[in-house]
């Protein structure tokens, strides 16, 4: 979750040819701003129905990580004092999304500080290849998944979580010029779910109801139209996004079928397939492009 939105450019330009300034709504409403809102909209909406914190220390734990690594990091490394937003929205989604073994902390501690540290690590030509929640959350559940699992079914089957979350979300991907995003994965998980449902002999809608948990709504609200690790073109876009349905689609199938290859992203296998298909697309991006 975590990511840093671009701007918005606005719709006009000044005198000069420089854009015309935001004022008013326009200018509090930016996208990372919305993204900060959804997040902590979807952590209210757990918590209060689900009660989806382990305990209430969880919150300023992982936040207060985040947003330290995030300070000092940027401090050392690129010689200024960011904007924490970036970091909240990181802590909230590993919040989120982290089930791990009853009374551990560490996990969350450990999900902010890779989360983080993964932008300033692993970099090309000044962009993070990776969405950092993407990364650390692939990286825990690889590394210790006796430990940490991922938020799935704890929501329950109620209808108004999911409305409210997907109303907000389109609106905040929209408002970032991103919808082109979430609609494109949409459509190819849903036809790709009539494929599997084909190859398994089972009820379609049994296969495209995950879409709607909450794995699905951060990737497809946050991890996949974050704008520092997604590759320029519209339409490039929509062809990394075709793949990474794709991809996840093989892994649920190869874990149907027994193959033990793949039965370490058995609970991740969306976020997964973009932790492998995303930063190869932003490298060759980066790479057709002057660096700068």
């Amino acid at each position: 979750m975590s990511a840093r939105a671009a701007s918005v450019p606005a719709a006009g330009a000044a005198a000069g040819g420089a854009p015309a300034a935001k004022t008013g709504l326009a200018a509090l409403l930016t996208p990372q701003r919305m993204v900060s809102a959804l997040v902590t909209t979807i952590l209210v909406i757990g918590q209060l129905g689900f009660h989806i914190l382990p305990s209430l220390w969880v919150l300023p734990l992982t936040l207060g990580t985040a947003m330290v690594f995030e300070a000092l990091l940027s401090r050392w490394l690129r010689g200024v004092w960011p904007s924490v937003l970036s970091a909240y929205i990181a802590g909230n989604s590993i919040v989120i999304l982290i089930k791990p073994q009853a009374g551990l902390l560490w996990p969350f501690v450990l999900g902010a500080a890779i989360s983080i540290t993964s932008k300033y690590v692993l970099t090309y030509r000044g962009r993070h290849l990776w969405n950092p929640t993407n990364f650390a959350i692939t990286a825990m559940v690889l590394l210790a998944p006796q430990s940490i699992a991922v938020l799935s079914h704890e929501w329950g089957n109620e209808v108004w979580p999911v409305a409210v979350i997907w109303a907000i979300g389109l609106v905040v991907v929209r408002r970032a010029k991103l919808l082109h995003i979430t609609l494109t994965y949409l459509a190819c998980f849903v036809a790709l779910a009539g494929v599997r449902a084909a190859i398994l002999g089972l009820d379609w809608l049994t296969e495209v109801s995950p879409v709607t948990g909450t794995m699905y709504q951060f990737l497809m609200f946050f991890m996949l139209t974050d704008p520092r690790t997604t590759v320029s073109t519209v339409k490039g876009r929509m062809f990394v996004v075709a793949l990474v349905a794709l991809g996840e689609c093989g892994l649920r199938l190869a874990n149907d079928f027994g193959l033990a290859w793949a039965e370490p992203v058995a609970t991740i296998p969306a976020i997964a397939s973009l932790a492998v298909i995303g930063p190869i697309a932003m490298a060759l991006d980066l790479r057709s492009k002057p660096a700068r």
